[in-house]
């Protein structure tokens, strides 16, 4: 919630609801935020956070406050008295509004520069990993018209004779939609059948077809355009050709995932394992990718439909050292065994790519008792990355490389390489 309407019992201390402060921004936050601190009265140090949106580090900004929290206050942008000389005008006429985007007033170089910075701060103040050379971030062949895949939402309508709105939550809110009707990261081809989708949801909107909340999918691979989540679609990376089914997860900037997979291959093979474990395989990204560098791969992934097609892509492409098995990626090393007996941990290399929330503890558990001779860790949350990484530390294992790669320009989100390689004996086979 942001400051669209006063919040019941609002804390006004240290400030009064909507009160205007001054403050300088030093830094920025994981979700993209400005931070900066202001003394408070009786105060000479300035030691109190506010953290203000769209904002950026250099600025003097000018704030109104909507939320005290114990520690620190939330507030809006009212005005940028001193811009930084990082700031460029944002191409969307909704940036600010819109909760998708969070840096399209950073230009792009100062982007790449930030993100990899708090991948280092992470490093330290997570993992207890400091001053390690964090690689410069690969960015996006393309900073915007680079998303193949949109989820906009919208509520049935209130009055039949108002179009509802078509988008995505407004920035702050948990509920508000913003009419989103054409949006700048979305591909080309995207927007051109937005537009012919907006109509549609209109139209049957005006009719009164709808009487709940509701999320369209628009994904585009190899140049077309479906809103059928079930439909089967095909995405070209490097000279893979992978299908799979349109609401299944998929990698949504298909311009950079050649260097992304190319990366992930080199980290799992450098170590000169013999066999690769892809322990979240989806529809066989990594492990199809890297296949060539090993002499056997195996694929785990918990939803049978994405091994089936794993499978069937492996085939379509030549692939015949790579199998596939359907199982919960927290027993995979229970199961090893029996799907791959070949695999000597001393000769194995895992590439894992967690969900967002990261590794369960029975899935490290298993991981460390295997005792792969290398971990490839792909995430989209750095933060919780850097959580495990504390358990892989414990576990024996020396971070070796950390690589980030912008998947996301505008965003505040990144995904991160880590490469781990074990300093302890493998267990006997």
């Amino acid at each position: 919630m942001s400051s669209v309407g006063k919040r019941k019992r609002f804390n006004d201390q240290p400030f009064a609801y909507h009160q205007e402060i001054e403050l300088q921004i030093t830094t920025l936050t994981n979700l993209g935020s400005g931070l900066g601190r202001v003394a408070l009265p009786g105060e000479t140090e300035a030691k109190w956070v506010v953290m203000v949106p769209f904002t950026l580090p250099g600025e003097r900004v000018r704030a109104r406050v909507f939320r005290n929290q114990k520690n620190f206050s939330e507030a809006d942008l009212v005005e940028v008295l001193v811009p930084s000389p990082d700031r460029v005008s944002p191409r969307c006429g909704l940036f600010g509004r819109c909760g998708g985007c969070q840096y399209q007033h950073l230009a792009y170089p100062a982007q790449l520069a930030w993100k990899r910075r708090q991948v280092a701060e992470l490093l330290q103040h997570m993992a207890g990993v400091a001053d390690f050379p964090v690689a410069p971030v690969v960015g996006s062949p393309r900073e915007f018209h680079y998303r193949s895949k949109i989820t906009p939402h919208f509520n049935p309508p209130r009055d039949l004779a108002v179009p509802p709105p078509i988008g995505f939550l407004r920035q702050g809110t948990r509920f508000d939609i913003v009419d989103v009707p054409h949006c700048p990261i979305a591909t080309e081809a995207i927007n051109a059948k937005l537009t012919e989708v907006r109509a549609r949801v209109h139209a049957r909107a005006a009719a009164g077809e709808y009487e709940r909340a509701a999320t369209l999918l628009l994904r585009e691979a190899s140049g077309a355009v479906t809103t059928d989540y079930d439909a089967i679609v095909t995405e070209t990376v490097g000279e893979l050709k992978l299908r799979f089914l349109a609401r299944d997860f998929f990698q949504n900037n298909p311009f950079i995932l050649p260097a992304f997979t190319g990366y992930v291959r080199a980290q799992a093979a450098a170590s000169g394992a013999r066999f690769l474990v892809d322990a979240y395989c989806g529809s066989g990204l990594f492990a199809l990718s890297a296949a060539p560098a090993f002499e056997r791969v195996a694929g785990i992934e918990i939803s049978e439909s994405s091994v089936r097609f794993a499978r069937e892509n492996a085939s379509a492409n030549g692939i015949a050292n790579a199998t596939f098995a359907a199982g919960d990626a927290s027993a995979i090393f229970a199961g090893l065994a029996a799907h791959a007996p070949a695999f000597a941990p001393a000769d194995t290399a895992v590439v894992i790519d967690p969900p967002r929330k990261g590794c369960d503890e029975s899935f490290l558990a298993q991981l460390f008792a295997f005792g792969p001779r290398t971990v490839v860790y792909v995430s989209c949350d750095p933060a919780t990355q850097m959580r495990d990484l504390k358990s892989f530390l414990a576990a024996g294992y020396t971070l070796t490389a950390a690589q980030p790669f912008d998947l996301f320009p505008q965003t505040r989100h990144l995904e991160c390489v880590l490469t781990l390689v074990s300093q302890t004996e493998p267990p006997e086979a």
